[in-house]
């Protein structure tokens, strides 16, 4: 028996996120250490907007809505739904939730944000600029749906704000 069917599907979604966070991490050490941070910030925001449609279209095949637009709320739900079973395993310490109609809010455990921890032991947090939440930005645009994001995030909130939570705030009729 092979490996990966001795491993539960959590156990396997888990493993390899761990796997391309690592990655993700250390591609972003390489720019920072040969370019700096700044470098760094805006090459790490190239590539996530350059990947997320074609995220979003490996995710909208495997869940069958390709060709659906995404034009109701609930539509939008169901594929971020999805799409975080995949992608957002527990050991990046983020809580999705749905609080009312057009609202999705976002919020991380204090101080356990996996990228927040990454930067942070590089020593780079004081001008780190979020990719967590840019990703799932460049997912709604690749989706074409209309949001703001509140708050407007610059840095990293967990640094400025001591907590990263808010809101992506959607314009779908009732």
């Amino acid at each position: 028996m092979a490996l990966y069917e001795k491993l539960t599907k959590k156990e396997l979604v888990e493993f390899l996120n761990k796997c391309w966070m690592t990655h993700d991490g250390t591609w972003f050490l390489s720019c920072y250490m040969d370019q700096g941070i700044e470098k760094a910030n805006k090459l790490n925001k190239s590539a996530i907007k350059w990947l997320a449609p074609i995220e979003t279209q490996r995710i909208r095949s495997l869940i069958g809505s390709e060709a659906k637009e995404i034009d109701t709320f609930q539509k939008l739900t169901n594929f971020f739904e999805e799409a975080s079973s995949l992608m957002i395993p527990d050991f990046m310490n983020a809580c999705f939730t749905i609080p009312r109609h057009n609202v999705m809010h976002w919020e991380f455990k204090k101080n356990e944000c996996f990228a927040y921890k990454g930067i942070k032991r590089l020593g780079a947090i004081e001008d780190y600029e979020c990719g967590v939440i840019f990703r799932v930005q460049c997912w709604m645009d690749s989706l074409g749906v209309a949001y703001e994001v509140s708050p407007k995030i610059e840095r990293c909130l967990m640094l400025t704000e001591g907590q990263c939570s808010g809101d992506f705030i959607f314009n779908f009729p009732e």
